[in-house]
């Protein structure tokens, strides 16, 4: 099942809390409720009002791409119903509030000192590292971790699906260097697999001549000469005033 958008899941949890608060007596006026109270604080004020915290919530719920039984417990998935927010029973409202406080850190304390900053300020917010995932991680570290459990081909794979649906979402970074400091990071233990990524990242990147010359320089510490200048000069093709891999070439060709 595809994990829900963030606009879907805070329609979900709009609609709900819509319904829950318009139910009323048949005659058309409310049942009469105790003032509300919030339980189990252990981050947020607690004096906070309703509106306040429910629309944090809303901003966890569209950084993360989740629903509110992500961290909360009980219930169906879907609705309010039988959700216990008041229980700390899931591992994932206990990380919330660690990492609520590492943000304050970063916002109150470590930015802080930082000299000339930006007026009005830039804030470290749940969606700056998130960007709808409920595990952040960047497309190089998605695809190291196919690499070493599956193989390159399998990465390959994963990035044009990625690249084919998920371009919009602002998740993942699909520029060039992506991809050719993913082969920088593979080239020493995994040659082969950094020559398959930069293949790949040749097709949605025809024009760029450095991935050529990477290329060209992964297959000349292999000790293949003759497949290295191919690339070299494919390389130098696509960008003539290029010196460094002019150079290359007269090395090579000397040997």
């Amino acid at each position: 099942m595809r994990r829900p958008t963030p606009y879907g899941v805070l329609a979900v949890c709009t609609i709900a809390l819509t319904v829950s608060i318009a139910v009323g007596r048949a005659d058309g006026t409310r049942p009469q409720q105790p003032p509300w109270k919030a339980k189990n604080l252990r981050y947020f004020p607690a004096d906070i009002t309703r509106q306040a915290l429910t629309q944090r919530m809303r901003e966890f719920c569209f950084a993360l791409a989740v629903r509110c039984q992500y961290c909360h417990a009980g219930g169906d998935g879907v609705s309010f119903d039988g959700v216990d927010f008041a229980s700390d029973e899931k591992p994932a409202k206990r990380k919330a509030r660690a990492m609520l406080k590492m943000m304050d850190q970063i916002n109150q304390s470590l930015l802080a000192e930082i000299p000339s900053r930006a007026d009005p300020r830039v804030d470290v917010t749940c969606v700056t590292c998130h960007h709808g995932l409920p595990l952040p991680k960047s497309l190089q570290t998605t695809l190291l971790e196919i690499i070493d459990k599956d193989g390159a081909p399998a990465a390959v794979e994963r990035y044009r699906k990625l690249r084919a649906e998920d371009t919009l979402s602002g998740r993942y970074n699909f520029d060039q260097w992506e991809i050719n400091e993913l082969a920088r990071i593979l080239a020493a233990k995994n040659p082969s697999a950094a020559i398959a990524m930069l293949e790949m990242n040749g097709e949605f990147y025809p024009k760029s001549s450095a991935i050529d010359f990477q290329i060209g320089e992964l297959l000349r510490a292999g000790g293949e000469r003759e497949k290295a200048l191919q690339r070299y000069r494919q390389a130098l093709a696509k960008d003539p005033q290029n010196d460094a891999i002019k150079q290359r070439i007269a090395e090579m060709e000397k040997q």
